[in-house]
């Protein structure tokens, strides 16, 4: 043991020797830059540590590059990295800065350089419409009623000191560290807000504004967008008042620049944030229920309405998981071919691929309400495992609290095969399949950016065809219990995934070329 870990700290601090900063790219050219992307959501504080304080950070980031390229990832999206109380960082105490904990403003300008070299791109989560206490517009609102920072908060009684809520009706938050902090709502239309918004997207665009943008982020991700917020009818057009015209502004800085928005309400389809506020993307929420639930008529139903309702030129992102939702690996009855299975649709369906750091493991865990509000969401983000143990270096075990339920009954444990290292290299593991799946959409074209459509199919078979670059290919997935024979377009072909065709296992999904269109 002590040999194993004596290698995997000599490997890792290898790993994490800080790259050599790129020269500046060309200008960029007139691409789609989601056409061809593959993400990869990162909540940095669990996922790698490079100076050992158990906290994942910027510089852990860097060093993983190599292993997320092997994923086919080209962009990797960061949830917030300014100072907060809180573990997530949804909440800001500052929005200028990064969080000490995942290191300094030159470790995020090595972590961006080392990104472009590669031809990757970054996208930065943003939550503007909040802040908590203790930031220096709240304080010095509640010091002087009469400060201009006054202004940038809505307030319930402003001569009282009593600021607006939260979002879901939060005044305080309970903290990891079991302080209480409370939470209010940013004056979004006031014109100083606006300006002061416009100038800090702006910083993180082109930092120095030398009109390059070689040393920026690509993109954001809007959190808890809402053209209502809230639905309080107190900011109000919100599509067209700020979202638009910040977008405006930052896409004559960097016209491929990408925004992506959260809905609110999951069960929206997107089309007033794409058409509206203009974003470049949102999130394909009923496919990803769908995909939850190995449902062949829910997921052609979602597949069809979100092909009906995204406008030329915008994107959904596709995704089996996310940081608000259980891992799929923890759903009721899941098994290793509907993870698989998962992965393809993921991979192989219309969209932008997302996937949520160890996905690709069959990492575990599940919202637990019974905790504290600030803890709730920590078993689904739990350390990404790179080694079998947690004692081998790299672990972000930020929340080893022995005697908290959280620590205590963690999903991930010692040699529970669910790590880097114990699935590289393993033909029949999860992360093979993964690997193998982005090498496949990598090498066509179809795969990527073909059209699409839903095929009439034997009841249970979900059967998709990708057109494109004059290539054809049905997905052909067997979503129920029993085995299943296919007999529809490209019967008898081998599976591009990993074998014959002759029948489908339960939950199995393949892949069959079809004869070229000569397009």
């Amino acid at each position: 043991m002590k040999s194993t870990l004596i290698a995997l700290a000599a490997l890792l601090a290898a790993a994490i020797a800080p790259p050599a900063i790129a020269a500046p790219r060309p200008a960029p050219v007139a691409v789609d830059p989601l056409d061809d992307a593959v993400v990869y959501h990162i909540f940095q504080r669990s996922f790698r540590d490079s100076n050992g304080d158990g906290h994942g950070d910027l510089n852990g980031i860097t060093a993983s590059l190599p292993y997320l390229q092997s994923l086919g990832v080209t962009a990797i999206l960061l949830t917030p990295l300014y100072p907060s109380r809180v573990y997530h960082n949804y909440f800001a105490t500052s929005f200028e800065g990064i969080d000490p904990a995942y290191g300094t403003i030159d470790d995020f300008r090595r972590l961006v350089a080392e990104l472009h070299k590669r031809g990757m791109k970054i996208f930065l989560d943003m939550e503007f419409q909040y802040l908590a206490e203790g930031h220096p517009w709240w304080t010095a609102a509640l010091a002087d009623r009469a400060s201009p920072y006054a202004d940038y908060m809505l307030w319930d009684d402003r001569a009282k000191g009593v600021a607006e809520e939260g979002p879901f009706g939060l005044r305080e938050i309970i903290n990891f560290n079991k302080d209480t902090h409370g939470v209010t709502t940013v004056a979004m239309k006031a014109p100083v807000v606006r300006a002061y918004f416009d100038r800090y997207l702006h910083d993180w665009v082109d930092p120095n504004r030398d009109g390059k943008v070689d040393d920026g982020v690509d993109g954001f991700r809007l959190d808890h967008m809402m053209d209502d917020l809230d639905s309080k009818g107190l900011l109000t057009d919100l599509f067209t008042e700020f979202w638009k015209p910040a977008f405006d502004k930052l896409r004559r800085v960097n016209p491929q620049l990408v925004f992506v928005a959260e809905q609110a309400e999951w069960a929206d389809y997107g089309e007033g944030y794409l058409k509206r506020a203009d974003t470049s993307a949102v999130f394909a929420f009923r496919i990803h229920e769908a995909i939850r639930k190995f449902d062949k008529v829910a997921l052609a139903t979602a597949i069809e309405r979100t092909a009906a309702l995204t406008p030329s030129g915008k994107h959904q992102f596709v995704f089996a998981e996310n940081h608000d939702v259980s891992r799929i690996a923890s759903d009721p009855e899941i098994t290793p071919e509907k993870l698989r299975t998962a992965a393809a649709l993921a991979f192989f369906l219309k969209g932008t691929p997302i996937l949520y750091y160890g996905q690709e493991l069959g990492t575990r865990g599940a919202i637990d309400k019974g905790y504290d509000s600030d803890e709730s969401g920590i078993p689904v983000r739990e350390a990404f495992k790179w080694a079998a143990v947690d004692a081998a270096p790299g672990q972000a075990i930020w929340y080893r609290r022995p005697g908290e339920r959280f620590w205590d009954q963690r999903y991930a444990r010692d040699y529970d095969r669910v790590s880097v290292e114990e699935q590289t290299g393993q033909p029949g593991s999860l992360l093979t399949r993964y690997r193998a799946l982005a090498a496949l959409r990598r090498a066509h074209a179809a795969l990527r950016t073909g059209t699409q459509r839903v095929l009439d199919s034997a009841p249970g078979l979900l059967v998709v065809e990708r057109s494109g670059g004059g290539e054809r290919f049905v997905i052909v997935s067997n979503l129920t219990s029993a085995v299943k024979r296919y007999d529809g377009p490209g019967a008898g072909s081998p599976d591009m995934i990993g074998g014959g065709t002759a029948s489908l296992h339960p939950w199995q999904t393949i892949l069959l070329r079809l004869p070229d269109t000569g397009d």
